[in-house]
Parts: C-alpha cells; sequence; structure tokens
C-alpha cells in the first residue's frame, strides 16, 4: 500500500512508521499547526526509517477550526478539548485530503486506537488495547470517510511493547517524553493565552443556590464546573462550580458533596457504529459512556436522535462539563457514537 502517515517525530508516530515501512510504499506528513512549529523531530524521524516527508501548512486552517472556537467556548462559560476539534476538522482531516490528492491508499497516525469496518458496512474507531493509553475518545468526531482511510497500527499494543521496540530497533525516538500540554499553549498558561488573544473576562458574582451573592470573580473565562480550588473567596466551607451562567455573567458555587449528576444532555453528535436515526426518530440503547477523557466508562441509558441525545446514568457522576465530550461505546469497545455535553442536572 501507499501510506502517508503523520509524523511529529515523537516516539508513538516514528514507531508507527517503523512497523508501516516494512512492505510498504511510506511516506511521512508533518503538520504545522500553530506557530512557528518545530519540524526537526519528525524530521531526524524521518531520516533514520528513509522515507520522504512532507510539510503541510495547516497554520490558517488552525487558527480557524481550533483556536477561535476554543477561545469562544470558554467565552460562553464551557470547557471545550480542543484535540477532539483538531482530530477531524485539521490533523486526520488534512491528512485525508493530502493523501487523496495525492494517489495514496491509506493515512495513518501514531494513535493508541483500532479502526475497523463492521459487518454491516460502517466504520468506527475502537478502544486501544492499552486501556491506559487508549485515544478513541479523542477520535469520536471522525466521519465515515476519515475512518474508512485510517491506519492505526500501534492500537494493539501497549505503551511500555512500543518504547522496548523502539529502543531495540534504535529509534532516537524512543527516549522522548510525552506532552500533556494543549499543543499550542506550551506553557500551561490557559488564562495568559485568552487573555493574550482577547477573551472577555468581565468581574462577576458568585451566587449561591437562593441567588444570594457570595463575593466576585475575575470572568467567566477563569473558572471551569467541578473546579473546587482558586476561586479566591473564602466562605467558611469547601464549595465548587456547579454552573457557569454567561448571560448572567454569574457562577454558581454549591457546598462540597452536591457535585454529582444523574442525567446529562448531549448535542453536536457525530455517528460511527450506530447509524444516525432518521429526523424526528429516537433509539433508546444502553451503552458504555465517558464524559472526559480520563473518566472511567459507565453503563448509560441512552435515547438518541438525529441531532440531541438525552442521558441517564447508572450511577451519579461528578462536574460533567458543558463543552466536554461525551463519547458511547459498544460492548465490545466500539464508538457508537458521540458528541458535546450541553449540561447535566
Amino acid at each position: 500500500m501507499k501510506i502517508l502517515l503523520g509524523m511529529s517525530g515523537g516516539l508513538d508516530s516514528s514507531y508507527a512508521a517503523a512497523l508501516l515501512a516494512d512492505g510498504n510504499e511510506l511516506e511521512g506528513a508533518v503538520l504545522l499547526m500553530h506557530g512557528e512549529t518545530d519540524t526537526e523531530a519528525a524530521r531526524r524521524a524521518a531520516e533514520e526509517l528513509g522515507i520522504p516527508l512532507h510539510t503541510v501548512d495547516c497554520r490558517e486552517l488552525f487558527r480557524r477550526e481550533v483556536k477561535e472556537p476554543f477561545i469562544k467556548e470558554y467565552e460562553r462559560g464551557r470547557t471545550p478539548n480542543p484535540c477532539v476539534l483538531c482530530n477531524p476538522r485539521v490533523k486526520i482531516g488534512e491528512l485525508c485530503r493530502f493523501a487523496a490528492e495525492r494517489g495514496f491508499d491509506a493515512v495513518a497516525t501514531g494513535h493508541y486506537a483500532r479502526a475497523y469496518r463492521a459487518d454491516g458496512g460502517r466504520y468506527a474507531i475502537a478502544r486501544g488495547e492499552d486501556t491506559a493509553k487508549d485515544q478513541s475518545y479523542m477520535l469520536w468526531g471522525l466521519s465515515q470517510e476519515q475512518i474508512s482511510m485510517l491506519l492505526l497500527p500501534i492500537g494493539n499494543e501497549s505503551k511500555q511493547k512500543v518504547r522496548s521496540d523502539a529502543r531495540a530497533r534504535g529509534l532516537s525516538s524512543a527516549e522522548s517524553k510525552e506532552s500533556q500540554d494543549i499543543c499550542f499553549i506550551p506553557d500551561g498558561d490557559l488564562r495568559g493565552f485568552l487573555a493574550d488573544n482577547g477573551a472577555s473576562a468581565q468581574p462577576g458574582s458568585f451566587v449561591d443556590a437562593d441567588g444570594r451573592v457570595l463575593g466576585t470573580h475575575t470572568g467567566i473565562i477563569n473558572y471551569t464546573v467541578g473546579q473546587r480550588r482558586g476561586l479566591g473567596v473564602a466562605l467558611g466551607q469547601r464549595m465548587f462550580v456547579s454552573e457557569i451562567r454567561p448571560e448572567k455573567n454569574e457562577i454558581l458555587l454549591l457546598p462540597d458533596g452536591g457535585s454529582h449528576a444523574d442525567k446529562m444532555t448531549v448535542s453536536e453528535l457525530n455517528f460511527q457504529l450506530l447509524p444516525p436515526p432518521a429526523e424526528g426518530q429516537t433509539v433508546t440503547l444502553e451503552l458504555f459512556g465517558k464524559v472526559r477523557y480520563a473518566a472511567p466508562v459507565q453503563l448509560m441509558r441512552v435515547t438518541v436522535g438525529a441531532r440531541t441525545a438525552e442521558v441517564t446514568f447508572s450511577q451519579p457522576i461528578r462536574a460533567v462539563t458543558p463543552g466536554q465530550s461525551a463519547v458511547f461505546y459498544t460492548a465490545d469497545g466500539a464508538i457508537a457514537f458521540g458528541g458535546i455535553i450541553n449540561g447535566a442536572s
């Protein structure tokens, strides 16, 4: 096969390249997505493996499709996950576009997840074999066409084995560290990034369940649902952010212990293994869902239509956060569908 592999120069993409280079016509692509992207690590990895490397400039697309929506979501009092937007709209989306234009048979990345075609003909992402590193949650937004082109060669591997085998192959990336930060905020200063990019941060009120003012906040962009620390008010008991109300510029604080929800609503749906219901129709299913990347899955009762889903948890969940993704899996780990959390109760 003629395969285009997205390369960062890190361990996972370099090891994926090493696996695919044997028996395939493999070429790499490094995506320029923000600022002065350092491409040296990707170039070094490509040279070690003896494969050509393309450079794809996605900076304007990344600004429009990831950075600007990210800022706007915080201004709306929501907490977005930029990787969820980036994968279908930029990273994998642009790999697929570039590959299709140049006659590649498939694209590949170093994600810890699996891509497959179900018996019914639909394509889906499934959880990776290494549950501690599984990245399927970040890929729920991929389209059927994108998944049909996608290879995920390390989806059945453990991180430990990948690093060990990379050392044995002499890959310089074998000792590379993992990045935990948002890629366009490498210093981790989210508040500074939002302020530098013109996000509005007007002071407003903290209120309790009865509407009494408890103090002043510094701007809703500086808080997230479930937050307990750094509120800047002393109230004699531990409080957490229960709700952010941008239309009133106020933040509801509740005593610690009242932070769990039984239900949520989800919109902006993308269907993978589950065919989308017809407009005006709904289907009720029991699926395994998760409400943030690091959360465990739990059984949930889901009534899903073409555009929205109503979800009931089997056990209450803490800090269900508007703007984050909800992803729903079948019993064997395939993504049925995913969407963006609107609210919880």
